[in-house]
């Protein structure tokens, strides 16, 4: 009889943490009984219900802090665990995560949290990094192993005693190797591409600022996503001059396909966990060109793989931009690094059986 995995998380939408747990639920579904529950519809309810995995949805797990509803979402949960039993329940992003790991203590069940960037990172907001850092070392008593996609996050976490150096376990992100490959020597324009939903912690104004001050050269920036801030940075492109020259594609399922089209990945953000966009342009061969926050200087090697930027250094970002847009020799050259690099540490089957040894872990634990 196959062990009961209950997979928990607030959002359904198109993001970084779904498409991780997605795999998850790809790989795993073969070995453990996986049963989803999520606070929203949406792309991964979509998806894992095509995988014929059950999915529940839970309506009072919102993002936002609302303390009928939190209170309400714990109910529910708990209903769910009651008729799911599961075996281990393993929660991801911050409301879920705090929700389950209570839930699954109440009933005894041994739970695991994924952290994917943390909530009082560099960057954040003081006012949420002190109500993060209270909730997570609460959360973090009830958690049987906590799971981090950088080593960035777990020196975070054990510098704000969050939680035990032996509770925590890196697992870099990893996603699965496709067919497209770009170019990055192909004709002009060089096109630049962003893939990152627009909303905090993503900084689009700030690409938009660097490549405004490059108007004479021969580029175009494709974005990809969408969210509550495209309007500001619509706008912006608008106020620079450079609308004509910004291209808005909104949410894509051919991200893959995209990037194969373009010459150069580039992410400016106040704070990540590890980004899987991030992967997916050095599994396709592009040099990558990201803000310095969480775990990227773990996956870009600055002047290998491509160049890694201070947070909110807009000039240094406009130099390192500058060089790649003048060089094809200097982007295929980083691309065909970031490519090796994603084969040798961030495949998916890499990431599974590396989540396979923590269930493996807990569970002999709890026996």
């Amino acid at each position: 009889m196959k062990l009961r995995v209950l997979y928990v998380i607030t959002k359904a939408e198109v993001g970084g943490a779904q498409s991780h747990l997605l795999e998850l639920i790809r790989g795993l579904r073969d070995e453990f009984d996986i049963h989803l529950a999520t606070g929203q519809s949406g792309f991964l309810v979509r998806e894992a219900r095509a995988l014929s995995v059950p999915v529940t949805v839970l309506r009072n797990l919102v993002h936002p802090i609302h303390p009928v509803k939190d209170v309400a979402a714990l109910l529910e949960l708990a209903q769910l665990v009651a008729k799911v039993r599961p075996t281990l329940v393993h929660a991801h992003s911050s409301k879920a995560g705090i929700v389950a790991r209570l839930v699954a203590s109440k009933f005894g069940v041994k739970s695991v949290f994924t952290a994917h960037g943390w909530a009082f990172a560099e960057g954040v907001p003081w006012k949420r990094k002190v109500l993060a850092v209270g909730t997570e070392a609460l959360a973090a008593r009830f958690t049987s192993k906590i799971i981090v996609v950088s080593e960035r996050d777990g020196y975070l976490a054990v510098r704000y005693r969050v939680a035990r150096p032996d509770q925590l376990v890196v697992i870099h992100n990893g996603i699965r190797d496709v067919m497209y490959r770009a170019d990055p020597a192909s004709r002009l324009p060089v096109r630049v591409i962003m893939v990152a939903r627009f909303a905090p912690p993503k900084a689009h104004d700030q690409l938009l600022q660097a490549l405004a001050s490059m108007n004479d050269l021969p580029w175009v920036l494709w974005l990809v996503g969408d969210g509550p801030t495209r309007p500001f940075v619509e706008e912006r492109a608008r106020q620079l001059g450079i609308e004509d020259r910004v291209v808005f594609l909104g949410e894509r399922k051919d991200v893959a396909q995209l990037l194969a089209q373009c010459h150069i990945f580039a992410l400016t953000s106040n704070w990540e966990g590890l980004p899987l966009t991030i992967i997916e342009a050095m599994r396709a061969g592009l040099p990558v060109v990201a803000s310095e926050v969480g775990g990227v200087s773990e996956a870009v090697v600055d002047g290998e793989t491509g160049f890694v930027i201070p947070r909110g250094r807009v000039d240094i970002l406009q130099d390192r931009l500058l060089r790649l847009l003048e060089s094809p020799e200097l982007r295929v050259q980083m691309g065909l690094f970031g490519r090796a690099r994603y084969e040798q540490y961030f495949t998916v089957e890499r990431m599974l059986a590396e989540t396979r040894r923590v269930y493996e872990e807990v569970l002999v634990a709890r026996h």
